[in-house]
């Protein structure tokens, strides 16, 4: 299971009565598709898998299988306790993913043997591929994460902390490891087109891009302008687009799911608010959203 391109993350729509709403997230998964996705990771973050119940999570990855049609990977979340990250395996690859992002355990701080330990007992759950998500309690050394990559199961390792340094680390010890040459490296933080440039460096091309939701002719001119060594456009959307999204961003915890569900909305899909405990945008953050999107297709010529 190879990656290129833009990582779609959809978000989940959810209907009038707080239900999740299938022909809704079939119409936006098809949109990205459409508009040229690498990839799509159903009811993962951006889709607020920490909201979802493992029957929505079940029913969202099949919508995601069905829609795609086998154009593009289909990969869904697992995570929390083990056992709970063990039926999320099960109900993703019963739904027909080509595999799952494993998210880290519920709550508690592990050592490195228990985070391998934990990875060995959800990916016996199921045949699936897995990528592996390193961020909040989950932490590896290079050592760790060497020895998670060389499990059967395991071929990709997403960041979410942003240490550039242990991810260099990382990438170097895996590496050195006999029959990891097409494991792949993730950079998963929040609006990652801002340190896209900084994982390029160590060897970390692919991305998750939660712009490419709701404004894809600007994710992808980002990607084919960071590809191409085109600094110049890099940088204009970098200072004039991202940048003071990521600072709309960090006005209020969560709005790097609720920013994007609102930014989906106002290119013509109603997906709905988000599930407490997140907050839908207050309308003077609508406003600012709309108008960077404006800006941000202005760049682009879209």
């Amino acid at each position: 299971m190879k990656f290129q391109g833009v990582l779609f993350f959809p978000v989940t729509p959810f209907a009038v009565d707080g239900s999740l709403d299938e022909e809704r997230l079939a119409r936006h998964i098809e949109n990205g598709v459409t508009a040229g996705a690498g990839g799509v990771f159903v009811a993962c973050g951006t889709g607020e898998f920490h909201a979802l119940t493992p029957d929505e999570l079940e029913r969202a990855t099949r919508v995601a299988v069905e829609t795609t049609a086998g154009r593009v990977p289909v990969l869904a979340a697992a995570g929390g306790p083990t056992p709970v990250a063990r039926d999320h395996a099960a109900r993703v690859a019963r739904a027909g993913a080509d595999g799952f992002l494993l998210l880290p355990p519920y709550l508690v701080t592990a050592p490195q043997r228990g985070l391998v330990r934990y990875v060995e007992e959800v990916t016996a759950a199921s045949d699936l591929p897995v990528i592996f998500y390193q961020r909040g309690t989950a932490r590896l050394t290079a050592e760790t994460a060497a020895e998670i990559a060389a499990l059967p199961k395991v071929v990709g390792l997403k960041d979410g902390l942003g240490d550039i340094e242990r991810m260099h680390r990382i990438v170097r010890a895996v590496r050195a490891v006999p029959g990891t040459e097409d494991f792949q490296f993730f950079n998963g933080l929040p609006t990652a087109e801002m340190t896209a440039p900084a994982y390029q460096g160590i060897g970390v091309s692919l991305y998750s891009s939660a712009v490419f939701a709701f404004a894809p002719e600007i994710a992808l001119a980002f990607h084919g302008a960071l590809a191409a060594g085109d600094r110049p456009l890099v940088d204009t959307l970098l200072d004039e687009f991202y940048g003071p999204l990521v600072r709309l961003r960090d006005e209020v915890p969560g709005y790097a799911v609720a920013l994007v569900k609102s930014g989906v909305a106002l290119r013509g899909l109603d997906v709905g608010g988000v599930r407490a405990p997140l907050v839908d945008p207050a309308p003077e953050h609508v406003a600012r959203l709309a108008k960077l999107i404006d800006r941000g297709l202005e760049v682009v010529g879209a």
